[in-house]
């Protein structure tokens, strides 16, 4: 015998289910051969969430403010800073920093707790200042190695000023014009050039020249050396910055990573006015440094120009990725380093996460006496859609881990236990819906399936509040609240999923077996315990006096009667017998 088209639904929307939880499944056991765990941490750690600042400890930082004699840091700075660090953290995953400041009286310094062990990695995103500046070249003591887009080829080995006699001058000959006049390197600069050493004091601090003089400063790697005119563009006008493979003109990949920049309108048209200047210089002065913190980081030839250029150099993925987000989030307002560090231990601990645990498990426990008692054997189905939105939800969670750094938190477990309420909403509406049907003389089958269509609006309407509700919470707030909200908007979409594919696909099924279409006692769908006594709308059988069961019933199905019904139960119950009105 052929299945009906409501049958076939059903098992096609269960394959669905099916299909979603065996992919997150296949998902994290990728991530189980894939992931890179900590020293001393199972490769089985993978298939479990990490925990929050508040559930497993973390680091503690210390940052203090790089000043000169003599200066001070403002509030506003040191606020500009707070937001700029935390959201690089929260752009490498949802790990729910915790991030204040200390002190008072121009002296404060940054605290900043992150979940986990801090890794070089970390600790570079949060306290470099990620000055970018660009400067154009007027001496070098090296060839030029680096690539830039739209298209570069390597510069010129230049041979440095020599040193000049005593007296030196430190005033330029004439007025220069633009950012690539020799008029710069004066004859001390060229002195000073002479005896720089890459591995010196000074060039750790090349960094504090005035932005309107040139500069002598060396690369990354310490080998290189420059005399740099003043800055000409500054990093405030990136709007954009992503890390990115870097391609041939021909499009193919080199295997190398860059970083692409996006600059604001005004920016975009004075990058462009720049290398339209530096296109027709000789080498090296028309190449363009990339100034990052003191240090070049790259110093292309501009042979071509562009208003979206691409810094290239000797980046991996990981550090082309941190430096894209030190880029467009902005650089820090003053320099930090790092006054102590050091490990702290959980504030809540295993005892808070037990206590989140076991009010969670009170709770479904009381969902799930509720249902039993209200539903009978109905309540199974309750039971098993909790199960399906449990093992759906860690799944997630786990993989978010993973991939994304979410850290769950108490906080987080505090919207998995809300969502507990959420889920079992949802099927106490649809099951009402049923047994309205059944009330009003429906067979089962199509109190299921009426009882959906109207059950769904009332779902997708109050979950559409919850998910606005965490969508808001998630955009504006910060730290843990954060934290419940991701893990509220989430358990809300896995409720939408699994009373569609596969509370009301059982339903579905179970209205076939007879068990319960026939109404038993303990199916929790028997439409004399319901109270069903009446047939359609207005249209009722005159009550009797019974006894037990039935006359519960009876009464039940007079107080759910609406005003209207009433009215009309009353007309007909007044109506003269035998007559016709």
């Amino acid at each position: 015998m052929a299945r009906t088209t409501p049958v076939r639904k059903a098992w096609r929307s269960l394959a669905w289910l099916g299909v979603i939880i065996v992919g997150f499944a296949g998902l994290n056991v990728i991530d189980f051969f894939t992931s890179t765990v900590p020293k001393g941490t199972s490769q089985f750690a993978t298939f479990a969430p990490k925990l929050g600042l508040d559930l497993i400890g973390g680091t503690e930082i210390i940052l203090q403010p790089q000043l000169a004699k003599g200066e001070t840091v403002s509030s506003d700075q040191l606020n500009q800073a707070v937001a700029i660090i935390r959201e690089r953290i929260d752009a490498a995953g949802v790990s729910e920093p915790s991030i204040s400041t200390q002190g008072q009286g121009g002296s404060e310094n940054i605290q900043v707790q992150i979940p986990g062990k801090l890794d070089a990695e970390t600790q570079s995103r949060i306290t470099k200042a990620a000055k970018l500046s660009f400067r154009a070249v007027l001496e070098t003591s090296a060839a030029t190695t680096a690539t830039a887009s739209p298209s570069a080829t390597p510069g010129s080995t230049s041979t440095p000023t020599p040193t000049p006699s005593v007296p030196l001058s430190n005033t330029p000959t004439s007025k220069p014009t633009n950012g690539s006049d020799l008029a710069y390197v004066t004859p001390a600069l060229a002195a000073q050039y002479a005896d720089f050493n890459c591995k010196s004091a000074a060039a750790v601090s090349a960094n504090l020249a005035p932005a309107n003089q040139p500069l002598i400063t060396c690369d990354s790697t310490g080998t290189v050396k420059f005399i740099l005119g003043p800055v000409e563009l500054s990093g405030t006008a990136i709007t954009d910055a992503e890390a990115a493979l870097v391609t041939t003109s021909q499009g193919a990949s080199t295997g190398e990573w860059g970083v692409n920049i996006t600059f604001n309108s005004a920016g975009g048209a004075k990058f462009e006015a720049i290398g339209n200047r530096l296109i027709s210089l000789p080498s090296p002065r028309n190449e363009f440094a990339v100034v990052l913190d003191g240090q070049v980081i790259t110093y292309p030839q501009v042979l071509g120009v562009s208003s979206s250029p691409q810094i290239t150099g000797n980046f991996t993925q990981t550090s082309a990725t941190t430096l894209a987000q030190q880029l467009k989030f902005g650089a820090l307002p003053i320099s930090f380093k790092v006054l102590t560090s050091q490990n702290v231990s959980a504030a809540l601990g295993s005892a808070s996460l037990f206590g989140g645990l076991l009010a969670g498990a009170i709770g479904l426990l009381l969902v799930i006496f509720y249902s039993l008692l209200q539903y009978r054997i109905l309540g199974l189905v309750t039971i098993a859609s909790l199960t399906i939105s449990a093992i759906i939800t860690y799944e997630f969670i786990t993989y978010l881990a993973w991939q994304a750094d979410y850290r769950l938190s108490l906080a987080g477990v505090a919207g998995l236990i809300v969502a507990i309420g959420i889920t079992a909403d949802s099927f106490i509406v649809y099951f009402e819906r049923i047994r309205d049907e059944l009330r009003d003389g429906r067979g089962l089958e199509s109190s299921v399936e009426a009882g959906w269509r109207r059950a769904i609006r009332t779902i997708l309407a109050s979950d559409s509040v919850n998910l606005l509700a965490a969508l808001i919470l998630f955009i504006l707030a910060v730290g843990d609240v954060k934290g419940f909200a991701l893990t509220l908007g989430l358990t809300t979409i896995i409720d939408v999923v699994v009373v569609s594919l596969f509370t009301h696909p059982t339903l579905q099924l179970l209205s076939r077996v007879p068990f319960f279409y026939e109404g038993h006692r303990a199916s929790g769908l028997d439409p004399n315990a319901l109270g069903a006594i009446y047939r359609g709308r207005a249209q009722f059988r005159t009550p009797v006096a019974v006894a037990g069961r039935n006359a519960g019933s009876s009464r039940e199905a007079q107080r759910r009667q609406t005003i209207a019904e009433r009215k009309a139960a009353e007309v007909e119950a007044n109506r003269p017998k035998g007559k016709d009105s």
